[in-house]
Order: C-alpha cells, then structure tokens, then sequence
C-alpha cells in the first residue's frame, strides 16, 4: 500500500509541470469563456445597464415568447441553416475533389505550388477578402463584364435576395476547401498502394479505382468530419456575411449572429437579443452531442 501511495506521488510530481504548462490556458478559458456566462441572466430580465444585472428585473421566458412570436425569426433560422448546410456540403465535396486531384500530382514542385496557392485565401481575414469580393462582383466588376461578353444582363450579387446566398455559399467554399482538403488528403495517403495496382492490373480505370478504392478508404474520416460539422450548423460565418451584405438582402442574408448583432448593440434591446444568442447556442450543444453520437455509431470514434 506504501509502495503504490509512494509511486502515485512521484507520478504527479513528474506532471505537475505539465500542469503548469496548462495552468495559463486553463485561466484564459475560465476568465473568456465560463465567467461571461454568468450575463445569460440577461436573458430573463428586462435589463437596463443603468441597473446592471443584479438590479434589473426578472422577467422569466418573456423575451423567448416574443422571439418565437416574430415572423422574421424563422426567416431568419431558414437563412442560417440553408447558408451553413449549402457551405458544409459543397466545401466537403469541393475538398474531396481537391485532395484527390492533388494527390494524382506526381511532380512535386507543382504540386507544392498549387497547395500554396489554394491554401492561401484561408489565412486571409474576411474583412480583407470581403473587399476583393465587392470589386470582383459589383456591377462594374470583371464578373459582370465576362457575364455581359457572354450576351446577358448585369447581375447585382450583393444587392439580390436572388443570388446572395449564392454568392455567400461559394465565396466561402473558395476561401476553406483547399485547407480543409488537408484532412483528406491525408486519409488518401494512408490507403494502401497495393490495393490501386491490384485494381489496375485487373483492368479497373483511374474513375473505378476511385470509387470502388480511394472513396471507401476515405470513408470513416468522410463520415467523422460530416458529425463534426453538425456542431457549425447554426452559425453560418457572422464575419463573412457582416462585410458583405446590406439591408437590401436581409430578407434571404440575415443569420442569427448578424441579428444578434443589430438586436443587441446597434438597437440595445440586450436582453432579447441576449435571449437569441442562448438559444442558438443551446441548439448548437445538441446539435454537439448529436454529432458525438454519430461519430462513435459510423466510425468508431468519439469526437470528445
């Protein structure tokens, strides 16, 4: 018994300065992330800042009947998930097609050239792209001189509720799905070679191989990154669309976060839009704990 209490202490001693390393972090994350929740208070009271939160008064589940009582709350929610789930599709797939094209590349020096290339937009703030963005698609931007070369009118992207979403969906796909092929590219190279030229030798073409081969070996990591992606569902890229759109597409552009942010510091309504925010965020750990589920059922791993 003393000889285990003696080994269970010298094991802590040896991690106590890892414990250290993580001590910073850990206080960063408690002071950032856990005591602001204490302002969820806010969303069952009529706060007034004069107040502050202990003084103002408590009004229970007021601001959630309200909010479910406005029309433009389910536009609102249609927007954000038809924006977040086209993103989440269409960069999956663009980031599938990538890696697998990439990897196909057998001289080296292109192919590092082209992952630069492709890579870079992804450490660019929004902010930045937002403005290569607006000259590239504005009415008298290169796009709309290739649409009127080809025989058709001028398309106003960033002021159609017709194409907006668009717009917002493909832009952002550009500026993720070469970083984000980084995951499957590696699942690629973890496939054994083997099984490609057995399948060459018995005739199967570069398309079947892919199939039958390289999509199926990429499969659980495919699988995990979908359920990882569930957790981002509500939250539809708050910087992308702030610098983008106007009241002109708030009818099909308007997401919760941006509503969030004109409910509560541009109209001060704190509390409700306080009363948003939660219940984005308690959908979000559902969506989280959902996601979890189906990573341990369809690939044998848990995202946490």
């Amino acid at each position: 018994m003393k000889k285990k209490t003696f080994i269970q202490k010298r094991s802590m001693r040896s991690q106590s300065m890892y414990h250290m390393m993580m001590l910073p972090g850990m206080i960063f994350v408690l002071i950032f992330s856990y005591v602001p929740m204490f302002g969820i208070i806010m969303a069952f009271q009529d706060y007034v800042p004069a107040k502050g939160i202990l003084g103002s008064e408590f009004v229970g589940l007021k601001h959630f009947k309200y909010m479910f009582s406005l029309p433009d709350i389910w536009q609102i929610l249609t927007n954000t998930v038809v924006i977040a789930v086209g993103k989440i599709i269409l960069g999956t797939v663009m980031a599938i097609a990538f890696a697998i094209l990439l990897n196909e590349i057998r001289v080296r020096f292109f192919k590092k050239t082209v992952q630069t290339i492709v890579y870079l937009p992804h450490f660019l703030s929004w902010v930045v792209l937002a403005a290569v963005v607006i000259n590239m698609v504005n009415l008298d931007g290169p796009v709309n001189h290739i649409i009127q070369m080809l025989g058709f009118d001028k398309v106003n992207f960033l002021g159609s509720n017709t194409w907006f979403r668009p717009m917002i969906i493909v832009t952002d796909v550009w500026k993720e799905f070469g970083y984000n092929s980084i995951v499957y590219l590696a699942a690629i190279t973890a496939i054994d070679p083997g099984l490609h030229e057995a399948a060459a030798i018995d005739g199967a073409n570069w398309w079947k191989r892919v199939w039958h081969i390289t999509l199926p070996g990429m499969l659980p990591i495919i699988l995990l990154m979908a359920a990882m992606s569930l957790t981002s569902i509500l939250s539809a890229g708050f910087d992308q669309i702030y610098n983008l759109y106007s009241p002109m597409v708030y009818q099909t552009g308007d997401v919760l976060d941006t509503y969030v942010y004109r409910m509560g510091l541009i109209s001060r309504q704190y509390s409700f839009s306080t009363a948003v925010g939660l219940l984005r965020s308690a959908v979000g750990m559902v969506l989280m704990l959902a996601a979890n589920g189906l990573a341990k059922k369809f690939t044998d791993r848990k995202i946490f």
